[in-house]
């Protein structure tokens, strides 16, 4: 991992703190090229809602639910999911333990602090230069799996159900999961398990907490910088009322709309080596709210990283030669060069 410098700074204050506490954000923060426009002024991105129940039935509907899925993965890189199988009282229940922990006092949130050198745990930005932009929020980081890889000092155990309803949550989106890893095999002619061959035996399983407190320059200061996910899928909750979350496509940023209950899917970097960059892992960021605090969920689905990561066979050929070079440890490699300000997926391209 990369120097860290001043870590244990990030950590005096969060930026909930700042948000109440200060007039504005300190510079550190400030994009000083702005971030192309108010927030509000972004056009909507034409994201498609597809039926996770057709993607994992045999009914006639089911084949026209795949090319939705192939057109959506291939296009902007995302869909909203519903009738995914996830009861709207349960999510309920996730976003209500979430608010819960993070409006907790701030002492009590940092008894779940990360170490310095790590990102599990509760805080915001690792500072590895003295010239890094920071971003505006506070998150909490959980490693769910492996199982050994828990780091069970930073799960939080105020609330108290919140340890029970993550382990829900993380065993009913890796049912998700599995439907749609065959579904986009089978979106793309292939057998249905082509994709979870690459996936191992010991997936990475991420969650990450977020809270985007109000910031009074929005023009000036994003919540999350522009990165595609170094995973395999990522499955976000978005916050029910509040847009932030805003996605590239030739060149200009969208907005990705609410619409409640369903789940934000979009595939990761490592679903577009899969594919071989037929899939595309979309470049998002989010952006700030002048009035308004925001909370998400998101969960992220990687493949083992003892596992060769690489386009599957069938997709190359003379009209679609291989796009890219095979990898292992995928993310251990993307934080080495995200650190850099290089997109990982570069470095990979034959």
């Amino acid at each position: 991992m990369a120097a860290v410098v001043s870590a244990a700074s990030s950590l005096a204050k969060s930026v909930q703190e700042l948000a109440i506490n200060t007039s504005g954000p300190p510079e550190k923060y400030i994009r000083k090229e702005g971030i192309g426009g108010s927030p509000s002024e972004f056009p909507y991105l034409d994201i498609p809602v597809l039926d996770l129940s057709l993607l994992n039935s045999s009914s006639p509907e089911a084949e026209e639910e795949l090319k939705r899925l192939r057109l959506a993965f291939s296009s902007c890189g995302y869909f909203q999911a519903i009738n995914h199988g996830i009861d709207t009282s349960f999510l309920d229940e996730v976003h209500d333990v979430t608010r819960e922990f993070f409006t907790l006092p701030i002492e009590e949130k940092k008894k779940y602090s990360r170490d310095a050198d790590d990102i599990d745990g509760y805080g915001n930005d690792t500072v590895y230069s003295e010239n890094q932009t920071l971003d505006w929020n506070d998150r909490l980081y959980l490693n769910i799996k492996p199982e050994n890889k828990r780091k069970m000092k930073v799960w939080p155990e105020n609330p108290t159900t919140f340890r029970k309803i993550l382990l829900d949550l993380t065993a009913k989106l890796e049912n998700v999961n599995e439907i749609l890893f065959k579904a986009m095999a089978k979106s793309l002619g292939l057998e249905e398990n082509s994709f979870l061959k690459q996936y191992g035996e010991d997936p990475i399983v991420l969650s990450r907490f977020n809270l985007y407190p109000p910031c009074p320059t929005p023009d000036l200061v994003l919540a999350a910088k522009a990165h595609g996910d170094a995973s395999a899928m990522t499955y976000l909750l978005q916050d029910k009322q509040v847009e932030g979350l805003q996605a590239l496509k030739d060149d200009q940023w969208y907005k990705v709309p609410i619409i409640p209950n369903a789940i934000v899917v979009n595939v990761g970097d490592q679903v577009e080596i899969m594919t071989n960059g037929i899939f595309k892992s979309p470049i998002h960021r989010v952006v700030t709210n002048p009035e308004r605090e925001r909370m998400t969920i998101a969960v992220f689905f990687t493949p083992d990283p003892t596992s060769e990561i690489k386009p599957v066979d069938e997709l190359i050929d003379e009209k679609n030669p291989k796009f890219y070079k095979s990898v292992i440890d995928y993310t251990g490699n993307y934080f080495k060069f995200f650190q850099l300000g290089k997109r990982p997926l570069d470095a990979l391209k034959v």
